[in-house]
């Protein structure tokens, strides 16, 4: 387990979010870290994504056993927002990959390159990475009180620890989770409005942060 740097504090994440939309560096990057808030996948779950496995009807992203830790196929819901994003972002790299490479359509963007873009925005590493938006999400889900705990670790894909519960929790959470999604996703939209036009585009290293660690995610 690997302490991942988060920022969790409402303010701020609304502050790395319009970050993020100001992004000018490549729109691929800019799509991923937009999904990273959005889905809160592992980054490498969402850099090797393909579009064969996305259902826009059905507004679900089905991830393969094969990509994820625990060797577990997990069904994501998208919320009106992600879907938008991955339309959009459909037309600009179409192919096979939902990230590619910028040297080849074929190849996976890099495990770097969306926490590099975060550095330029000038985001140290002990702030965030591409990894603590999963912490960011558990944080306020869990402190907005509006859903169930064990929801929300199925939409992280996490696996119970203790034995004995991990054999009476079997349920998935479903349709609480797709409307927990798009509350998210509603939810970020709000973090991000207030004063638009008059938040700095540029992250000042001098600002304070709430930074958090957490292990397990």
């Amino acid at each position: 387990r690997t302490p991942r740097a988060a920022i969790t504090d409402p303010k701020e994440v609304g502050g790395l979010l319009r970050a993020i939309d100001d992004f000018t560096g490549q729109p691929t990057t800019r799509a991923g870290l937009q999904l990273l808030a959005l889905l809160f996948p592992r980054p490498g779950e969402l850099r090797l994504a393909e579009w064969k496995e996305f259902d826009f009807e059905k507004a679900v992203w089905p991830i393969p056993a094969t990509r994820m830790k625990m060797r577990r196929p997990h069904k994501s819901p998208l919320a009106r927002q992600a879907v938008d994003t991955l339309l959009e972002l459909r037309e600009i790299v179409g192919g096979r990959l939902v990230l590619p490479s910028l040297r080849s359509m074929e190849k996976p963007m890099s495990d770097n390159a969306m926490n590099a873009a975060l550095r330029r925005m000038g985001y140290a590493k002990d702030e965030v990475t591409a990894h603590g938006f999963r912490a960011t999400a558990a944080t306020l889900l869990n402190e907005s009180a509006k859903w169930h705990p064990d929801a929300i670790e199925r939409q992280l894909a996490h696996v119970e620890e203790n034995e004995v519960r991990r054999a009476y929790t079997r349920g998935e959470h479903w349709d609480q989770r797709v409307e927990m999604m798009q509350w998210w996703a509603d939810y970020l939209d709000g973090l991000k409005a207030p004063n638009r036009r008059d938040q700095p585009k540029k992250h000042m290293a001098s600002q304070q942060r709430d930074v958090i660690y957490l292990d397990k995610y």
